[in-house]
């Protein structure tokens, strides 16, 4: 069964850091171009960084690009998304998905299975 799981979510201050996992079962991590995505309360989904298959090119939006890092453990099926100097505007629920072609893209039609998704909370 293909499946993504995120973990690592919580509550953090403002200035901190946070690393979120994406377990996925059922294919490897480097055979699909995986993305996280992250959705605030009365906001649409909003792409936060993209991880390609194959030779592991990542992507992130201007917005998004000096703070946040995404990386992959092909062993261990994972996608993580580290996240530093946290504002409280990054509160939101975070959640990665596996796009089913293609490279990367932060559009989420694009990407066919997605994970429950973790919450983050900047607050002091």
């Amino acid at each position: 069964q293909v499946q993504l799981v995120e973990s690592g979510g919580g509550l953090v201050q403002p200035g901190g850091s946070l690393r979120l996992s994406c377990a996925a079962s059922g294919f490897t991590v480097d055979s699909y171009t995986i993305a996280w995505f992250r959705q605030a309360p009365g906001k649409e989904r909003e792409g936060v960084s993209c991880i390609r298959s194959g030779n592991g090119g990542t992507y992130y939006p201007d917005s998004m690009k000096g703070r946040f890092t995404i990386s992959r453990d092909n062993v261990n099926y994972t996608v993580y998304l580290q996240m530093n100097s946290l504002k409280p505007e990054d509160t939101a629920v975070y959640y990665c998905a596996k796009r089913s072609l293609g490279g990367c893209s932060l559009r989420p039609l694009y990407f066919d299975v997605w994970g429950q998704g973790t919450q983050v909370t900047v607050s002091s």
